[in-house]
């Protein structure tokens, strides 16, 4: 069955959609090859457009595919590129769904050479300042022991495990050093130490870098479709977007990942994973389970309600800081902000969706980790460059850069805009290749109706 479009000067088959899948083991972690298929010359023949059953991957079904004439293999420098003379502007408004009129290599060039670089001894330093706060925090909240001290207690220590996870995180991006092995077993203390299966997460994490703002390949927080919206259960809707609830997911994702997805991170032959990753998931549940064996052992030794004060509430704030830190860096700007798919989609296009929050006395705490545009865009950028680096790049980015709302000494503005995203950003369309966030207008209401 024929699928033509008119082009400038004959007709022409549709352009192939791009399917981005998870990386195989044969590539780099930090390269991803793109497929740019170029359209036919007027003089050539018609060639008519071939329907095959795809895969499923992420919900796309039926793929309409054309037989490319050439193929092209370009960089992760390139990855993105997206040629564009309007400077995403139409009709007098900025577009942030048109594609921008700089490469992705552009701005990697404005930013000095020096951000690159990663120093393994200032990266420990900071490991080490992080750990005695941790124990020095743990020590004075119970020598006072009191029911004053042990809610402070409680805020600050869980703040410090989310600012452990950064660290870890770091590890898994290879910013914190250019030593494989220091990275990895930094990263199996750090996340372990706090209930993170550190291999299953890096890969996880990974996939959602490599296919950030795409609607079914992402994988941190991505929206869901309409169609998987409404086959969810009332009360599963409900939790989804009630307050507190969507702020504690963070352990249920690990163990059965967002709607729509299956897997686990602490399963080696999750569908999260290739089979050449399997010995580092073994290895990381093995932490993890060590971990949880010492917490179990603890709770005999010493008691289950003082375990419960100085690990238990502070691991569940850690869980609500990483929950906030990461939905918001993808969610709630005053204006819609795009999800691609097929065509549409790419690396540059992709991270441009995501936004920089300021915390105010938090950001030194927990590693700059809301200069989070240049981070999703070059992840090999230590944290303690990454504020130099955005500034360089923000001549490049323009209005593609949206500049964070200044925060008092503590960001509690940002609950605000958590409340209003939770109730407005629900589901995207079924179909089209540039979708926004829609509203479900009788999701708190009393009569639901599919």
């Amino acid at each position: 069955m024929a699928s033509w479009v008119v082009s400038e000067c004959s007709l022409r088959p549709f352009t192939a959609v791009k399917i981005h899948h998870k990386p195989r083991p044969s590539l780099p972690s930090n390269t991803i090859n793109a497929f740019k298929f170029k359209p036919l010359p007027c003089s050539a023949l018609k060639v008519p457009t071939l329907w095959s059953k795809g895969r499923n991957l992420g919900g796309l079904g039926l793929l309409n595919v054309s037989a490319p004439l050439k193929v092209t293999i370009t960089s992760e420098e390139d990855k993105g590129k997206e040629e564009s003379t309007t400077d995403g502007v139409n009709n007098g408004e900025f577009d942030p769904g048109a594609a921008p009129p700089f490469k992705l290599s552009d701005i990697k060039a404005a930013i000095p050479k020096h951000c690159w670089v990663k120093d393994p001894w200032r990266s420990m330093s900071y490991v080490v300042r992080d750990v005695v706060v941790v124990f020095g925090l743990a020590a004075v909240a119970a020598y006072f022991n009191n029911w004053f001290v042990w809610p402070l207690y409680w805020i600050a220590q869980g703040t410090m495990f989310w600012a452990l996870f950064v660290l870890g995180h770091d590890c898994g991006h290879g910013s914190f050093s250019n030593n494989p092995a220091l990275n990895s077993v930094a990263g199996h203390l750090l996340h372990s130490s706090i209930l993170v299966p550190y291999h299953g997460w890096r890969i996880s994490h990974r996939t959602h870098h490599q296919n950030h703002g795409h609607v079914e390949n992402d994988e941190s927080w991505h929206p869901l479709s309409e169609k998987i919206y409404k086959s969810l259960d009332n009360a599963t809707r409900l939790l989804r977007f009630t307050l507190p609830f969507p702020m504690l997911a963070y352990p249920i994702y690990l163990w059965s990942r967002s709607p729509g997805k299956k897997g686990s991170h602490f399963h080696p032959d999750s569908d999260l994973f290739v089979p050449n990753e399997r010995k580092d998931i073994i290895t990381s549940t093995a932490c993890w389970t060590a971990m949880v064996g010492l917490l179990a052992y603890l709770s005999f030794a010493m008691g289950p309600r003082p375990l419960l004060k100085l690990y238990g509430i502070p691991y569940a704030i850690f869980v609500m800081w990483l929950d906030l830190v990461t939905y918001l860096h993808h969610h709630g700007h005053d204006e819609k902000l795009p999800w691609y798919r097929g065509k549409e989609w790419s690396y540059l296009r992709g991270g441009l969706t995501t936004l920089d929050r300021d915390y105010g006395w938090i950001n030194n705490i927990h590693h700059d980790i809301g200069t989070h545009v240049i981070h999703h865009l070059f992840p090999q950028i230590p944290h303690y460059h990454l504020i130099e680096a955005t500034e360089a790049a923000k001549p490049v980015l323009g209005k593609y850069y949206r500049e964070p709302k200044k925060s008092g000494p503590l960001p509690f503005y940002l609950l605000g805009i958590l409340i209003k995203s939770m109730r407005k950003d629900h589901y995207v369309s079924n179909i089209g290749d540039v979708v926004y966030y829609q509203t479900d207008p009788q999701l708190y209401g009393t009569n639901k109706s599919d």
